[in-house]
């Protein structure tokens, strides 16, 4: 017994020494010289691939304010920046196993990912609605039924849209897509009736569609969520970091300058105006600086 003990004590001590070895994100920036941003490929305006095909967007330029702390938090002008382009279903992943170092892309911060991962000051509201082609007779959820909705896998919308169908015995078939261009694109091809996604995801990949005028959002939403830049657990130094910078941006006004700059003026690629007013929520939340997730 006295030897299992000690050995079970040994193994708990070493357990603990690894844990401590584990270097933060300002730590690991430090020594390593570089920092790798996570982004997505088609969520429009958060975080997408330009014309130059290179990432862009509203996240993705709140992620470059915290890069440049990162630099004078870690001594390190010189700090490269490593991109890495990533999915609803492998975001999480390759943040905790330390591939990427911080995601800027269109996460919804929730309770059930709060046990993974952290997420930062909320800087975005949203709630799910339908993409449908223009004249669907489509027009609510309780148009759905026999109908094929679409969504992308890994994300809340389809998990919200799966017990919704259920709870309300609304009878549509729900068809699962790698990314949102796919879904999109399964409703232009006429191979889905609607998409269901957040509504401003939705804005964007219809502004960014050959023919926007051949596709409708419909649909009151189903829930409001938060969007937040989402970090590694555990991280308290490079969570305050990250906080202070979002914190910061809404205090003197840039955040607003950046949300009109990506939401209510022509972006790239096509010039497409958004015209999505701030959301009470959001508004709210610049006084607030809440990171509190959905449930």
């Amino acid at each position: 017994m006295k030897h299992s003990a000690t050995a079970a004590a040994a193994l708990a001590c070493l357990a603990c020494m690894g844990a401590q070895a584990e270097p933060g994100t300002l730590d690991k920036a430090k020594a390593s010289g570089t920092i790798t941003l996570a982004y997505r490929e088609s969520s429009i305006p958060f975080s997408y691939l330009g014309a130059d095909t290179k990432p862009t967007g509203f996240g993705w330029e709140i992620c470059g304010r915290i890069v440049e702390q990162v630099k004078k938090a870690t001594g390190r002008a010189d700090l490269q920046v490593a991109t890495q382009a990533v999915t609803s279903q492998n975001r999480i992943p390759l943040l905790m196993n330390g591939t990427v170092d911080i995601e800027c892309g269109s996460t919804t911060n929730n309770t059930a990912r709060s046990k993974q991962v952290a997420f930062s000051v909320n800087y975005f509201y949203t709630g799910t609605r339908l993409l449908v082609k223009a004249g669907s007779p489509v027009r609510a959820l309780a148009d759905l039924k026999g109908k094929r909705v679409v969504s992308t896998v890994g994300t809340t919308n389809f998990q919200v849209l799966r017990k919704v169908n259920a709870e309300r015995d609304l009878g549509f078939e729900l068809l699962g897509a790698k990314d949102h261009a796919e879904s999109a694109l399964l409703v232009q091809q006429e191979r889905a009736d609607a998409f269901g996604m957040d509504d401003i995801l939705l804005f964007g990949l219809r502004a960014s569609s050959p023919d926007p005028a051949a596709l409708a959002i419909v649909g009151e939403p189903l829930q409001v969520e938060p969007y937040a830049i989402m970090l590694r657990k555990d991280d308290p130094a490079f969570k305050k970091l990250v906080d202070d910078t979002v914190a910061a941006l809404m205090k003197s006004g840039e955040f607003e300058a950046l949300y009109k700059k990506w939401f209510l003026s022509p972006i790239p690629p096509r010039g497409i105006n958004l015209n999505a007013p701030m959301s009470p929520e959001l508004r709210d939340n610049l006084k607030q600086l809440s990171d509190k997730p959905a449930v």
